[in-house]
């Protein structure tokens, strides 16, 4: 847990699931800019006002919780993130501020048909920002308030030109710690286009067999949304054979559900998860399915905490291509969360598969929590690995 100093008060935070050793914060420099901007400049929020991309709660937290003069309409928090929504529900409580104060939205849901201030984290993806704009530039007027905010290295010429080309015209501030703000003033001629997501391709007719030639739907955001990548690639060459030894099949992490529909295609009397704490993630997946997989087949798709739900001893083989990134943080600790919450879903004899970068060295996170790893295939790059529960 930590605590963000903001014009109106402190906020106490930590990022979801909470983890005393975790070194990250819940906040960055980014957030604390545009909250102090946000005073400075006396900005009226009495009106309604859209979060896009809060990374932890950190901003709708602050301004539902600490801003003394807020009227009007609770705030509007949207994400593509189950843990960030998870996590602005835990600490709007741990500050003793009331959810119903805050409207939680996804990247899925309908946004509201006004909004007077816009805030905007600036994701990773700028596929994902492009979507979301383009679904928010509706309810812009000539009077919106927008900024944008995100550390210098997330702040791009291609950001800005995304900001000029769907909202109006944008400039930039000054670098505060290595942080940035983006003032866009809507412009209410530009024309409305609908936004060009989600993707349709066609997987290429060197895939494995059974995905050959198959349609992916990708929406913004999805790892990869316009290709196959190299590492989903090398781990469909390698996945495991189907068989009455494997029924309950887990694609953790699934993404667009690619490597799940290889399964399903394999073996039409599998049953699948595709679960991913990404919105956009499992609606890809699903729509991949229906669009792809085999017809009856059992299929479950899931936006939640990794397999946190799913019952002990209960999946014969998980699949799994971990990120290696919280944001802009390099970290193992998704990865190891997964490898652990895989083996408690395991029934004995269950595997967990694993591809991941080379230098990452998943076996030895592997074999902590297994005891055991074998390598399955490997490359110069990637490396499939293989971990049973016993």
């Amino acid at each position: 847990m930590n605590r963000l100093t903001t014009p109106w008060g402190d906020a106490e935070l930590a990022r979801f699931p909470e983890d005393p050793r975790d070194p990250l914060r819940a906040w960055d420099a980014a957030d604390e800019y545009l909250l102090r901007h946000l005073a400075e400049e006396s900005t009226d929020l009495s009106g309604t006002v859209a979060v896009v991309g809060d990374r932890w709660g950190a901003l709708v937290t602050s301004l539902a919780g600490l801003h003394p003069e807020r009227t009007g309409p609770a705030p509007v928090q949207i994400t593509d993130s189950f843990l960030a929504r998870e996590a602005t529900r835990a600490n709007l409580a741990r500050n003793g501020v009331e959810e119903a104060s805050v409207r939680l939205l996804t990247t899925r849901d309908t946004p509201p048909d006004r909004v007077d201030v816009l805030l905007v984290r600036v994701p990773r993806s700028l596929a994902l920002l492009e979507d979301q704009l383009h679904r928010l530039a509706p309810a812009l007027h000539a009077g919106t308030v927008v900024v944008g905010t995100g550390m210098v290295k997330e702040i791009h010429t291609s950001t800005l030109q995304l900001f000029e080309r769907l909202v109006g015209p944008t400039r930039t501030s000054l670098a505060v710690k290595k942080a940035r703000l983006i003032f866009s003033t809507p412009d209410p001629s530009l024309p409305r286009t609908p936004s060009p997501w989600p993707l349709r391709y066609a997987l290429p007719d060197d895939a494995p067999a059974p995905v050959a030639g198959r349609t992916v739907v990708n929406h913004a955001g999805v790892f990869c949304a316009d290709r196959l990548d190299i590492g989903t690639r090398f781990f469909l060459r390698h996945l495991p054979t189907a068989g009455p030894g494997r029924r309950r099949v887990v694609d953790l992490g699934c993404g667009n559900g690619v490597v799940g529909l290889t399964m399903a295609l394999a073996d039409p009397d599998a049953e699948l998860l595709f679960t991913d704490e990404s919105y956009q993630a499992v609606a890809s997946a699903e729509e991949t399915y229906r669009e792809s997989g085999p017809a009856g087949t059992k299929a479950e798709f899931v936006v939640g905490d990794g397999l946190a739900d799913v019952p002990a001893d209960s999946v014969d083989l998980v699949l799994n291509n971990p990120p290696f990134h919280s944001h802009q943080a390099t970290t193992d600790r998704t990865a190891r969360r997964m490898f652990t919450d895989a083996r408690r879903a395991l029934r004995p004899g269950g595997e967990l598969w694993v591809v991941g970068n080379r230098h990452l060295g998943y076996h030895v996170t592997l074999r902590r929590i297994f005891g055991n790893c074998q390598v399955v295939a490997g490359s110069p790059k990637f490396v499939v690995l293989r971990a049973a529960k016993r």
